[in-house]
């Protein structure tokens, strides 16, 4: 048994770990489920926490509408092989109703859209924990939060008022009104997932792994040629290459990398060789050096 190996196995233990507590301090916790490699390895997680039992509480996606089509087959073709709820709220919904108002540009996303969708989900069914994949080797902004962070009643994150999580103590003690997210990988990093996905032999969808694809180079970085969701200027040409996608999010703010592994061996290989962050393909996160902070302190995930 090699480090790595012994490495993901405790991190297995301690996932387990936490998504017992989360069950065990609250009364409807739910997962928030996009259909991207870290919330596929909470699934995964949460088979084993409550195993032989069916997991106990359902999944949510707040869909953009603007997300792969290959991502949005492989949500839909999980919840149903393993028999749970998946509840889907639609962040069009919101702009046909005037609520948020739809960006436009060249960098226009719905990333930021997304909030108030999830908002609005957490207190029509009066979740009180939500489940998700954040991981603190990410973003400098999740690296301050907790496994159990605190939202108020608006949803919101305050960095500077967090609980202390002393030898693996998590408090889900909250007022009433208030909301826990909850990080059961945030110890991971990107290379624990991928490893854990190769050795638990995990589907994912096939994004993940080196395709011929069209795109368009922009701010060197490679942008999916998508004209139905994606801004393309007439000038920026749309080349046919092999690419994957190492993070995944709406096609309109995830940019592609340059590859070739076209199986799990290989794109562990790759990751390793990497000197980049998985983030640095998130397009959204460049608008300013505080983005994912401030989205996160007006209630995004």
């Amino acid at each position: 048994m090699n480090q790595n190996t012994i490495q993901v196995d405790a991190l297995e233990s301690e996932a387990i770990y936490i998504f017992r507590e989360v069950v065990a301090q609250f009364e409807k916790p739910v997962l928030l489920f996009s259909g991207g490699k870290d919330s596929i390895t909470l699934v995964r997680l949460a088979q084993k926490a409550f195993y032989p039992a069916k997991i106990p509480f359902p999944l949510m996606h707040i869909d953009t509408g603007h997300n792969f089509p290959e991502t949005i087959a492989f949500r839909d073709k999980l919840t149903k092989e393993l028999g749970v709820e998946l509840i889907v709220r639609n962040v069009q919904d919101n702009i046909d109703s005037g609520r948020v108002k739809e960006e436009t540009g060249r960098y226009a996303s719905r990333n930021m859209l997304q909030t108030e969708t999830l908002l609005d989900a957490i207190e029509e069914f009066g979740f009180d924990a939500c489940i998700g994949g954040a991981r603190r080797d990410e973003e400098k902004a999740r690296a301050k939060e907790r496994i159990f962070s605190v939202r108020d009643d608006f949803g919101q994150w305050d960095e500077k008022n967090q609980r202390p999580e002393v030898f693996d103590m998590l408090n889900g003690r909250i007022d009433l009104g208030q909301n826990v997210r909850v990080f059961p990988i945030s110890n991971w990093t990107e290379l624990d997932v991928w490893s854990y996905i190769e050795k638990e032999k995990i589907e994912i969808p096939s994004i993940y792994f080196a395709h011929k694809r069209k795109i368009f180079v922009r701010d060197n970085m490679i942008w999916s040629a998508d004209d139905s969701v994606v801004f393309r200027d007439k000038e920026e040409e749309v080349l046919e290459k092999m690419v994957r996608f190492r993070t995944v999010g709406d096609m309109s703010c995830t940019a592609a990398v340059l590859s070739d592994a076209i199986d799990i061996t290989k794109v562990v290989e790759e990751i390793r060789d990497s000197s980049i962050s998985e983030r640095g393909a998130r397009i959204d996160d460049k608008r300013s050096e505080a983005a994912m902070e401030k989205r996160k302190q007006q209630g995004y995930f």
